[in-house]
């Protein structure tokens, strides 16, 4: 079987959890002797792992550029726009034409990120994706997350193959509910045209079935995993210069994970104890917030902010940690505790976070509990038996949950779509 994939991150160049499920689900398919991944990007780094799978590059896709009829679009134009919006439209096109050449073959470009401009990209994704299924052969199409749901229905209609999409995330995760109309609306058509629903947890599922009304045969969980520690990441130590314990949040600085909530939750650890340390490991739009609401509680002498952690400094990080915590207010599953856990860190996890549905070796709490979650870090640093019992049977747990058992599980969805079984 032949899928063609369409991303928008991938190792080593990840800002979240979505390059980090797109590696490990493609690699846990790979296994799968007959089993053809090719995985487009916007702009890969030419550093990523392509042992398993082909990667395409849409930057270095060539597009055939031809000049407008400027005539005919005058004429239909007219009155249609103001001056000021018709002259845009012209030099947007007329910018194009630069970029590529006037009436020739050339690429477009892509920052490889998340721009202000990230629309555009999205459009530009969609235009190339038309260009990219014309000339490859495949069986099935498979879009990661919102930003390239587009691309997945633009290419299902040219080349008449199904189109699966991979719910990552909605924007009712990001946003705590204040949804953005233009993303919601790209969500939204991407699962109507779509011909199944892959979500990462049964809660997602339920948001896609409430919120964006999808007929609920049409929707498959599959939770996802974690890849196995390499001998590098093993062999990495602990980073532990204090004899006070560590307590530790990585992630988006962002509402959706709850940072504030963390830091109410170390204020009330840090009345009864002072020998814990707390850190927030990342970057986000709530950072400035966050250091000002721990200045406000005076307990800046215990709390440290890393900035954005990638590569071997996250597991760096975790194995230099007593306690790993995530209390995000909406996360769809949360691939960060497995890793907590994979190195033998006890975990705490919001009940609002998809992967409470499948561990339990963790402790959950109700994001907005910041006494529970005080009273289960406390009891961590303080008991060593329950700190010794979440490390052994949390790393026994974790060490199961696997991708390629999540890839069987895709394979099957491929399989139904097609008619093959």
């Amino acid at each position: 079987m032949k899928a063609l994939m369409f991303g928008w991150e991938f190792p080593p160049h990840i800002l979240g959890g979505l390059g980090t499920a797109s590696y490990g689900l493609t690699r846990g398919m790979s296994v799968q002797k007959d089993m053809e991944i090719s995985f487009v990007l916007p702009k890969p780094w030419g550093d990523e792992d392509q042992s398993f799978m082909k990667i395409i590059a849409a930057n270095k896709v060539p597009v055939v550029w031809k000049e407008p009829n400027w005539d005919y679009l005058n004429q239909e134009l007219a009155g249609r726009l103001t001056t000021d919006e018709y002259y845009h439209f012209r030099n947007c096109i007329q910018e194009d034409n630069h970029h590529i050449g006037t009436n020739g073959i050339g690429s477009i470009e892509f920052s490889g990120r998340y721009p202000n401009n990230l629309q555009e990209e999205i459009r530009n994704y969609d235009a190339v994706a038309g260009v990219v299924c014309r000339a490859m052969d495949f069986d099935i199409i498979h879009s990661h997350d919102w930003l390239t749901y587009p691309a997945g229905v633009h290419a299902k209609y040219v080349s008449g193959k199904p189109l699966v999409i991979h719910v990552h995330a909605t924007d009712f995760d990001r946003s705590r509910g204040n949804v953005n109309p233009v993303v919601y609306s790209i969500e939204k058509a991407g699962m109507d045209h779509a011909d199944h629903i892959i979500t990462v947890s049964d809660k997602t599922r339920d948001t896609v079935i409430d919120r964006y009304n999808i007929d609920p045969r049409k929707v498959t969980t599959v939770h996802n995993a974690v890849e196995p520690l390499s001998p590098a990441i093993q062999a990495i130590e602990a980073q532990h210069n204090t004899k006070d314990k560590v307590v530790t949040f990585l992630g988006r600085i962002t509402m959706q994970k709850g940072p504030e909530y963390f830091v109410e939750a170390a204020y009330k650890v840090l009345q009864k104890t002072d020998n814990v340390r707390f850190v927030m490991a990342g970057s986000g739009d709530m950072m400035e917030k966050m250091i000002s609401l721990v200045a406000s509680r005076n307990i800046g002498d215990r709390f440290h902010f890393t900035g954005f952690l990638k590569g071997n400094q996250v597991y760096e990080m975790l194995k230099s940690s007593d306690v790993y915590i995530m209390p995000s207010v909406s996360e769809p599953f949360g691939i960060s505790p497995l890793e907590a856990m994979q190195v033998g860190v006890p975990t705490i996890v919001s009940k609002q976070s998809g992967c409470a549905e499948i561990l339990n070796n963790a402790i959950k709490v109700d994001y907005w509990d910041i006494d529970a979650m005080a009273n289960a870090i406390y009891s961590i640093i303080t008991y060593p038996s329950m700190y010794d019992y979440l490390r052994v049977e949390g790393k026994r747990e974790v060490d199961g949950i696997i991708w390629e058992n999540a890839a069987l599980k895709v394979r099957d969805i491929y399989n139904k779509v097609l008619g093959w079984k």
